[in-house]
């Protein structure tokens, strides 16, 4: 495909706030898989998936068993998937992805992100077709080619594999998303993983530059603190 995908660490502020925001995420999205497939991570491969994930986000055992229990109680909040599409400020694609119990309050909060900072909201279809749905893994290394023969091995379908600057980035479908993790950990059982993730790659990147920079930082900000808000995927190359 001959394009490059950048991994954006956000790193969390150390505060307790920042603490609880994670864990409630996390919770939150464990609890409507489990609620919706399921208890068991060994049945349940999206939830065995968002466990690892968590666990790699250092979220304590105590608030995925507690999600987990309660989607197995039957009660609780009936959350909904709302996802909204529309172009940043400078013009970059974005996709908002959110879980609400009140799809009403959710898109009033996610909307002002977008007019508080100039930005435009669209409707479903957007922009999403400007992205990618895919599983990538991400690994220090510089031997793509060893990397596609031990997929290939393990008969994974690989979508694509970049390698820059001593960074090795595997694209594959959704669907193989395990058998990625399994070969690659039977071929190399000593390299550690830093990405593995489901997520929405763009196909192309807008560079966003000049006042647009804290207009993104403004818009990434005024998101991550709405509560209903899980992730927030776009194809912004912010100018250094």
């Amino acid at each position: 495909m001959g394009r490059s995908f950048e991994v954006r660490k956000n790193a969390m502020a150390k505060t307790q706030g920042a603490k609880v925001k994670l864990y409630s995420k996390y919770g939150k999205e464990i609890y409507v898989i489990a609620k919706n497939g399921g208890g068991d991570p060994d049945t349940n491969l999206s939830l065995k998936r968002m466990i690892e994930k968590a666990k790699k986000d250092q979220v304590p055992s105590h608030v995925i068993d507690k999600a987990i229990e309660k989607a197995a109680g039957g009660g609780g909040e009936n959350y909904e998937v709302a996802r909204y599409e529309g172009f940043g400020p400078g013009g970059f694609s974005v996709i908002v992805d959110c879980l609400t119990d009140n799809n009403n309050r959710t898109y009033m909060e996610v909307r002002q992100c977008f007019v508080k900072t100039h930005a435009k909201i669209g409707g479903p279809g957007t922009v999403a077709h400007m992205f990618e749905h895919q599983a990538v893994f991400q690994f220090a290394g510089d031997d793509e080619e060893a990397v596609l023969e031990a997929l290939m091995m393990a008969d994974v379908d690989v979508t694509d594999i970049e390698c820059e600057d001593g960074v090795i980035t595997v694209f594959a479908p959704t669907t193989e998303f395990f058998k990625v993790k399994n070969a690659l950990a039977d071929s190399m059982p000593d390299v550690e993983i830093d990405v593995e993730e489901i997520t929405f790659v763009p196909q192309t990147m807008t560079e966003v530059k000049g006042d647009d920079v804290a207009a993104f930082d403004k818009f990434m900000d005024m998101l991550n603190d709405c509560d209903d808000v899980q992730n927030v995927y776009h194809n912004a190359e912010i100018e250094e």
